[in-house]
This record gives structure tokens, C-alpha cells and sequence, in this order.
């Protein structure tokens, strides 16, 4: 494969000193148990893959974007019990996003979007607080796994290691996966509270007391195709977002 330029990881002083940067994208994930048949690394390596896929989509249309190294851990503070899941609090969390912005705003490089692939991570409220230390720059959040195409797409939505994420890994990493026919089903408990199913209360979950195979969503339907047809879609849509977001005039954020 050849090196692409708007990878950080992979480009080099001559190409980055050359480079006119007018946002940096920097991919989120975690380091946790997907059911029994998707690798630990499976929010990482969708961060990773769907922020480098964005890019090339504003590349080619002309936006400076570079993707950072993707963050390997997020917050599992609900899933403390689960064996070799890794947990970043959020006050470490925002520890790291300070020093990366404070960085690239030293360096001129004023736009910048999460690529956040893990629900249990939630950047809004230091994203808030750094925007009052960095004035100057704009800082955003990607969640690619709240877009509303999936229903279109997949017959099980579910939340964690089922058809969606199965589907991406069976496109983007089959050979780190186990047979589909060894995953559980996903199958899941639920708050008994009115509020909570009715979405305005809210309170974490204890991971190992509502899901007995660490997924959520049952993966069995799951197919490369699908896997392919979304990352696709995700591409050109994050991608355009991206070359907007470059694009803009400063302080031309608003119709």
C-alpha cells in the first residue's frame, strides 16, 4: 500500500512540512470484549478505518485533513469486572485532548474533529470547557454509530457487537474474527424504570449483570456486504462533513 498523505502515522517530515493542514481528525476507540467472536480492538480498528476512509473522501476533493493515531482506550467504567477491559477515565480523557489541542493550536492547525467510535466515551462537556481555553479553534464530535441510515441497512441495530459491527469487521478485519456461528446472541436486560425506557433519566449499566456474552445485538444476519455498503456511506457523508468543515471561512459556521 502506498503511503497516504493525509495519515499521519504514515507520511513523513517532508511531506507534513510542505503541508498547509487545515484540520486534524483525531480517531477514538477502546480496548474491550465484543462478544465472543470480534477482536478487543474492534472500536479501535473502526475508528481508525472510517476516519482514514473520510479523509481520503475530503482529500480528493481538495480539503488539507490529517488523521492523528487513533486513542486505543476509552471509558469503561460500567464494564469494570469484564477481564482486560481497558478503562480511561474521562478526567484522563480530557487530560489527553488538552495537550493534542494545545499542540495544534501552537502549530496553527485550528480545526478538529473526534472520529469517536465507543459509546461509553462522551467528548460534549470537555469539548465545552476547551472550547473557552482554545477560542480560536472549532472543535467537534463525530459519532459514526448514531446515524440514522443503519435502520435502512441492517435488520438488528443493536448497540454492541451485533449486526452493525459485525458486519464492518467482517469487511475490514474477517481474519481477526472468530466463526460467526460461536457468537452469542446479543441478548440483553433492560432498566425496569419507566424513565429510562422513555430515554429522560438515565444511569449506567453494570455491563456483566445486563448481558451475558458482553454483546448487545445479535450478530447472526450480519454480512461483509452490509459492512461495505455502510463504511461506503459513512465515507462520503463524514468525508463531506470534513471538507466543509476545512472549507469554511473562519467564523462562517452558521446559515
Amino acid at each position: 500500500m502506498r503511503m497516504r498523505p493525509y495519515i499521519l502515522a504514515e507520511t513523513n517530515w517532508k511531506t507534513v512540512k510542505e503541508t498547509d493542514y487545515q484540520l486534524a481528525v483525531l480517531p477514538w476507540g477502546a480496548t474491550e470484549a465484543h462478544n465472543y467472536h470480534l477482536p478487543y480492538s474492534t472500536d479501535s480498528i473502526e475508528a481508525e478505518t472510517i476516519a482514514a476512509g473520510a479523509a481520503k473522501v475530503a482529500w480528493e476533493k481538495g480539503a488539507r485533513v490529517i488523521v492523528l493515531p487513533a486513542v486505543p482506550f476509552g471509558v469503561n467504567t460500567g464494564q469494570h469486572d469484564i477481564k482486560l477491559d481497558l478503562n480511561l477515565n474521562p478526567r484522563t480523557q480530557f487530560l489527553v485532548l488538552n495537550d493534542i489541542l494545545e499542540t495544534l493550536s501552537r502549530q496553527g492547525i485550528l480545526r478538529f474533529a473526534i472520529l469517536n467510535s465507543h459509546g461509553g466515551n462522551d467528548f460534549r462537556q470537555m469539548l465545552r470547557e476547551l472550547g473557552l481555553k482554545f477560542p480560536k479553534m472549532f472543535l467537534s464530535e463525530v459519532d459514526w454509530y448514531k446515524m440514522k441510515e443503519q435502520k435502512d441497512l441492517f435488520d438488528d441495530l443493536g448497540e454492541h457487537a451485533g449486526e452493525v459491527e459485525t458486519s464492518l469487521m467482517l469487511y475490514f478485519k474477517p481474519e481477526w474474527m472468530r466463526p460467526l456461528d460461536e457468537a452469542g446472541d446479543g441478548a440483553s436486560r433492560k432498566y425496569r424504570f419507566d424513565g429510562m425506557k422513555e430515554g429522560w433519566a438515565w444511569a449506567e449499566r453494570r455491563w456483566s449483570e445486563v448481558t451475558a456474552d458482553t454483546g448487545i445485538g445479535n450478530p447472526a444476519r450480519a454480512t461483509s456486504e452490509k459492512g461495505k455498503c455502510f463504511f461506503d456511506l459513512m465515507c462520503q457523508k463524514i468525508g463531506n462533513y470534513l471538507f466543509e468543515l476545512a472549507q469554511a471561512d473562519d467564523g462562517d459556521w452558521y446559515e
